[in-house]
């Protein structure tokens, strides 16, 4: 017998010195985490984000220097009825009188009545960091709640940028409250059910929240090469409990098999490191395969989710290998105390002829039987899920889709109803040589005249168009308003008038002259444009590397080939099903949404790499256990089905815990966790039933010994077959006829 493998070597150690490496693993976490909080974050600036027209606009405003404070506004409406115009003066001069005493409010502008006499606006400038000016906006809206107070006959309203930060905060802050107190009690639930005892059910949390907080700490030393973004940390508790939570369940359920055929406690970890341990290992490897193809997004939101993900990847499958096997050698025959006992009595491992499971093998006889019949079935199922994802649309959510439950955005309808020109606008960004800042000056205001008269674009309020000039006179900007949604296509159509015609005939014969649109619909679109070019090439790596990966891992080009195909059909599926539920109307009373016709922008790339990796981890740990089998002479069919039965339960459970956890961010207000939750849980869902006990048997049954055909080169020079016991002959109802 050749050298043992590494995840050997590494798990006999600890296994032996347990104590040691347990106090090595609580060091490294400790140095990870305590080390990125002494180094601090670095954070993605607007030059790092910078995406098409929109970035270079946004780089351009950037480019002036532009003292570009906080602004408020109080909104004063009637109740019903017309606007009692003297009282709604006399509301703003109170409005007025009281915020001027207020801290942080650097200076209050002249009331402006709407256009049709239906409101009356309060500017509201505000001091200090407009970064902050969200955690800063509380006593001036306890001051407008006082003015409100004093006139009852009116609705008196604050409306800005500010407070509606502050709703949002408050909103999101109760929701992932209530995410991180349901998450942890559901997986720990599942845990509990899928071992029957309490100590079994812990470990694996525990493991996965240990390589969280120490991949925390790597990632804000990493944001030093790769700056962070504000997802960042929400992705890495994402992913980092889901592998965290799988590995260990896989290394856990195999060690407690070995013991219950009667191996001790150290053959035990020995056998679980050379079987489970490699599947972690080469799940890991596919996992970070598939996010490292963000970087090539060029973007530094999924770069830095990337180096995120990796990194929590990495550390769990580092814990696995170490601290794990410490942690089931010391404890021994303990993992399995305390028991629940109807629960136990269910999930404790069984050998012999008692170990033959019922449920499975009822579930896997179409595919043993008719696999060619099933295949065709199932596959066609998949792809007629997956059709609708043809006619997916990718856009940015906008303020219309910001839950209506707070004042805020009831106020926000309210303001941009009455004052069209302070809700979607674009930015219209011009750079030139300082001696030419009189001909631009002229230029965007024949733009703003001309968009004036034209029902895409809304007209300036006031006496006219505001152009904001940089105290070099080299940079001008002006922001055009529509009165359309963000999403609407009128609000993409107005886009586009600017962008092809307006702005390059006002601007374009200017001499040195660099012009660009932004704004929210700008920003949206670009997205969309750069993430449908990027997919195909992080496809494409993602692809090509986890074929290779697989083919060496397995010694087989088919095998690599199919577990390609099938990531994809699951991929596809789970694509159609989130167009099916959120380009529709039919689900939102269900889930509590309004539908947006489109999907999130960033959504498909992001859940093409994370269902990709993720659903590798059950495709490795059934193929490895299919692969036992053939290597100790089972033919293929009964290898087939000995690996997913003998595979079904902690598969099943890891699945559930997965499916369990990603249904919470469906709970959430936002509509891009909603669709993040769903697609994510659907997907795991979708992969670890159909593509597992239907498609996989399936096609495993079909190809017969040509699953493991590979070219000379790849071919295993000798087979060592793992130290276990030879299973129990498969039911005979399993084993049809060939």
């Amino acid at each position: 017998m050749g050298r043992r493998p590494v995840t050997v070597r590494l798990a006999r150690w600890s296994a032996e010195h347990p104590w040691r490496a347990i106090a090595l693993w609580v060091v490294f976490v400790a140095v990870c985490f305590v080390g990125g909080s002494a180094a601090g974050l670095n954070e993605a600036t607007d030059e790092d984000q910078a995406i098409g027209e929109f970035g270079r606009a946004q780089l351009i405003v950037d480019s002036g220097g532009f003292d570009r404070p906080a602004t408020e506004n109080v909104l004063i409406t009637a109740r019903s009825g017309s606007l009692d115009q003297a009282a709604a003066k006399a509301a703003a001069q109170d409005a007025a009188d009281r915020l001027r005493q207020v801290d942080g409010v650097a200076s209050i502008g002249t009331p402006m009545p709407s256009r049709d006499g239906s409101a009356l606006l309060v500017p509201i400038t505000m001091s200090g960091d407009p970064g902050t000016a969200g955690d800063r906006v509380q006593p001036l809206r306890d001051t407008t709640a006082k003015v409100q107070d004093a006139h009852p006959q009116l609705r008196v309203e604050q409306v800005g940028g500010p407070s509606i930060d502050k709703a949002l905060d408050d909103t999101l802050g109760k929701d992932f409250k209530r995410a991180e107190l349901l998450s942890l009690p559901v997986t720990l639930a599942i845990l509990i059910i899928a071992f029957g005892a309490l100590i079994a059910a812990g470990v694996p949390v525990l493991l996965a929240l240990s390589s969280v907080a120490a991949a925390m700490g790597l990632s804000t030393l990493a944001s030093h090469l790769v700056p962070a973004t504000d997802t960042t940390a929400s992705v890495i508790l994402l992913i980092g409990m889901a592998v965290g939570v799988d590995y260990s369940l896989f290394y856990v359920r195999r060690e407690r098999e070995e013991r219950a055929k009667g191996r001790s406690g150290l053959d035990a970890v020995e056998i679980a490191a050379e079987t489970s341990g490699h599947a972690v290992v080469v799940s890991g490897t596919a996992v970070i395969i598939s996010m490292g193809g963000l970087l090539l997004a060029q973007d530094a939101i999924f770069s830095s989710l990337a180096v995120g993900s990796i990194l929590v990847v990495a550390v769990a499958v580092i814990g696995s290998l170490t601290v794990l096997p410490a942690l089931l050698a010391k404890l021994g025959r303990w993992v399995d105390r305390p028991r629940v006992p109807l629960l136990w009595r269910l999930t404790a491992p069984r050998t012999g002829q008692s170990a033959r499971p019922r449920f499975w093998p009822a579930v896997l006889k179409p595919a043993l039987r008719a696999p060619v019949a099933t295949l065709l079935i199932s596959v066609a199922l998949l792809l007629a899920l997956a059709a609708p994802a043809l006619g997916m649309k990718l856009k940015f959510p906008g303020p219309e889709d910001v839950p209506r439950t707070t004042a805020a955005m009831q106020a926000y309808d309210r303001l941009t109803a009455a004052f069209p020109s302070n809700g979607t606008s674009h930015t219209v960004a011009v750079r030139a040589p300082a001696e030419q800042a009189d001909r631009v000056r002229a230029a965007l205001t024949d733009l703003a005249g001309r968009t004036a008269t034209d029902p895409l674009f809304a007209p300036a309020e006031g006496d006219g168009p505001e152009i904001q000039v940089s105290v070099d006179r080299r940079v001008s900007v002006l922001e055009v308003a529509t009165p359309h949604a963000s999403r609407s296509d009128e609000a993409s159509r107005s886009l586009h008038e600017l962008r092809e015609d307006l702005v390059p005939a006002t601007l374009g014969g200017i001499p040195g002259v660099e012009y660009a649109v932004g704004g929210g619909v700008a920003a949206s679109e670009d997205y969309a444009a750069h993430i449908w070019a990027k997919l195909p090439i992080v496809a494409a790596f993602v692809l090509a590397l986890t074929f290779l990966v697989m083919a060496w891992t397995f010694r087989s080009v088919v095998v690599a080939l199919t577990s390609i195909l099938l990531n994809l059909l699951s991929a596809g599926a789970a694509y159609g099903l989130l167009v099916l539920v959120f380009q529709s109307t039919w689900a939102e009373g269900l889930l509590g949404f309004t539908s947006m016709d489109a999907i999130v922008t960033w959504l498909p790339l992001f859940l093409f790499v994370v269902l990709f990796g993720l659903s590798m981890d059950y495709h490795v740990f059934v193929v490895s256990r299919i692969r036992e089998a053939v290597d100790r002479g089972m033919p293929n069919r009964e290898a087939v089905a000995h690996g997913i039965t003998s595979s079904a339960g902690v598969v099943t459970s890891a699945a559930v815990v997965m499916v369990a956890v990603f249904s919470i961010f469906a709970t959430l207000s936002m509509i891009d966790f909603k669709q993040l939750g769903i697609g994510l849980a659907a997907a795991i869902l979708l992969d670890a039933t159909i593509i597992r006990a239907v498609v996989l048997p399936s096609v495993m049954t079909l190809l017969g010994d040509a699953n493991w055909w590979a070219p000379r080169f790849m071919r295993r020079r000798t087979v060592v077959a793992p130290a276990v016991e030879p299973p129990p002959a498969p039911a005979p109802e399993l084993v049809g006829a060939r």
